[in-house]
């Protein structure tokens, strides 16, 4: 499968194909003509070894750290003793491998890479979310990703809980300031957004409340509220309401754990966050070869 020609796996076989072609990237970069340490090792060893982590997480990457595994050697026997989108704890065993050990020790970082970056993903979206529990509002991501990690954070952060906006410039109209600007108005740049007939969803981005009347008297239906104030959030909702709740209204900029949950009180109806995909710190986790 080649990522540009199916963009956006839509059933478990594209997305496994998609798993496939990523883990196999991974483990080119990091193999190239081969594992030259690897080679200290007895060919015929056979060894166990087990996954752990050093701290709390939300598991993520399973499908990631098989096909890291398996790629290598095919032969390697896999035993989960979590499962996916599962609360772990520190010194937990996640899971239990066997196999050859050159196989295992090859595959051990490219597997970890993932498993640590993707766990850290959605345990920062399940952070997120925990933070606005019981309000209307949704925690969604943004195109703020880590190169070649795009589908996989966003798949990520719906383990943690969280939702997916666009997926990349392919997947929808998200109008900003210099498209504005190019194209001489909101008013202008929305009418020419809805003459495309994309099918695809259409986002106009305001940076206060004039530039928001004139969004809903353009008709747009999903505004994105770029680093207002909770005061101005709070106008912006009573304006929205008065239109008959005529857009969706996001609150995005500035946003941390500390003011998530004031911003949902505001009855905006998402907030994107980019530090869930693009200020992550990789969760602590170890392989260790038992015997």
């Amino acid at each position: 499968m080649t990522l540009f020609n199916h963009p956006t796996p839509t059933s478990p076989e594209t997305f496994t194909a998609y798993i496939h072609e990523q883990v196999q990237a991974a483990l080119n970069e990091d193999i190239g003509s081969g594992d030259l340490t690897a080679q200290l090792v007895p060919e015929a060893q056979i060894v166990s070894a087990h996954i752990i982590t050093r701290e709390s997480a939300i598991l993520c990457g399973v499908d990631w750290v098989n096909a890291s595994f398996l790629q290598v050697d095919s032969d390697i026997h896999i035993e989960w003793l979590v499962k996916e989108g599962q609360h772990v704890t520190p010194n937990q065993i996640l899971c239990q491998i066997r196999g050859s050990a050159r196989s295992l020790l090859t595959a051990e970082r490219c597997a970890l890479n993932f498993l640590q970056t993707l766990s850290a993903t959605a345990t920062e979206t399940r952070r997120y979310v925990d933070a606005i529990a019981g309000t209307h509002a949704q925690i969604l991501d943004t195109r703020k990703t880590i190169p070649n990690l795009r589908l996989a954070q966003k798949y990520a952060v719906t383990i943690g809980g969280g939702a997916n906006q666009r997926l990349a410039l392919y997947d929808g109209i998200l109008i900003k300031e210099n498209h504005i600007a190019a194209a001489g108005s909101i008013q202008k740049v929305l009418q020419l957004a809805f003459t495309l007939s994309t099918g695809k969803t259409i986002q106009i981005e305001v940076e206060n409340l004039e530039q928001l009347q004139q969004a809903l008297d353009a008709n747009a239906n999903s505004i994105l509220l770029d680093n207002f104030s909770l005061d101005l959030l709070h106008d912006a909702v009573k304006i929205n309401h008065a239109h008959g709740k005529a857009a969706i209204l996001e609150a995005s900029g500035g946003i941390t754990l500390d003011n998530v949950r004031s911003i949902a009180h505001t009855g905006v109806d998402r907030i994107s966050i980019g530090a869930i995909t693009k200020n992550v710190r990789a969760i602590d986790l170890s392989m260790k070869i038992l015997a």
